[in-house]
């Protein structure tokens, strides 16, 4: 699926907060995000924007659920899911932001 920039750094941003949900991030998570950011082919501005969510999380603010687009709602759930299973457990925090968010993007 092709994403504009702007699609990418929202999904980035996402993934990112995800890894956050626990309120730390392994080093599996962020072998994955980094993975996902490669996959998604972000250039040098957009992978330190990600290390940096990596390091402090993105503002809650700027994450709202609805405004993902619909063609896009699988791939961000299954990229939040990937990085809540990452670390080879689901702490309960994980599980009810990946409630939420799925019953949000309905």
């Amino acid at each position: 699926m092709d994403l504009t920039p702007v699609e990418r750094r929202n999904l980035m941003r996402f993934v990112c907060s995800f890894a956050w949900t626990d309120l730390q991030v392994t080093q599996k998570e962020r072998d994955l995000v980094m993975r996902i950011a490669g996959m998604l082919r972000l250039d040098d501005t957009e992978v330190r924007q990600v290390a940096a969510w990596l390091k402090t999380p993105p503002p809650v603010d700027e994450i709202d659920p609805t405004e993902v687009p619909r063609a896009h709602r699988q791939l961000f759930l299954a990229a939040a899911e990937k990085v809540a299973l990452a670390d080879g457990r689901v702490v309960p925090a994980e599980r009810d932001a990946l409630s939420l968010f799925r019953e949000l993007l309905r």
